[in-house]
């Protein structure tokens, strides 16, 4: 029936640690991320970890976004350590930022962590890449502060019209 049809939205979560892949680190951060987004009915599609770095990232998140209409949430290598480089690997691959998002990122815990963190947002193709904190507090709490209205932003993305 037209008009019934219910959207399914589709997200992909990438961990960047270097501990995650060294296995001295449980990946909490992405787990919980996971476990948020179908929460919120989203369909996780894909779970990656990689090692930190420029590199990794920028090709993760190509590969990520290849032929994507959906969400692409990291968590991990957004702060101030010298392996913390998921801003400047997402900043190679994006056609567009999104500042309004990452500062509401930002936002959300005017009075923690929140404020060290340099993650940022923007588009590739159809898709919307979102960096939050390797913590899971952190990562969640960064992600509820946009999960709103990235479906219309996911929308936009895919051709549909502004309300």
């Amino acid at each position: 029936m037209a008009g019934s049809e219910q959207i399914v939205l589709e997200a992909k979560v990438l961990t960047a640690s270097d501990g995650v892949i060294a296995g001295t680190r449980q990946d909490v951060s992405g787990e919980a991320l996971a476990h948020r987004l179908t929460e919120a009915g989203w369909r996780v599609v894909e779970r990656r970890r990689i090692p930190d770095g420029v590199e990794s990232v920028r090709d993760a998140l190509t590969e990520l976004a290849e032929g994507f209409n959906g969400l692409i949430v990291t968590t991990g290598g957004t702060g101030f350590g010298p392996r913390d480089l998921t801003p400047e690997g997402t900043r190679a691959v994006i056609d567009r930022e999104a500042p309004g998002l990452a500062e509401a990122m930002r936002l959300c815990n005017p009075a923690g962590l929140g404020r060290l963190s340099r993650a940022i947002a923007g588009t590739r193709g159809q898709a919307l890449i979102l960096n939050t904190p390797g913590s899971t507090k952190g990562a969640i709490e960064t992600l509820d502060a946009v999960l709103d209205i990235v479906p219309h932003a996911i929308d936009l993305l895919s051709g549909g019209r502004p309300h």
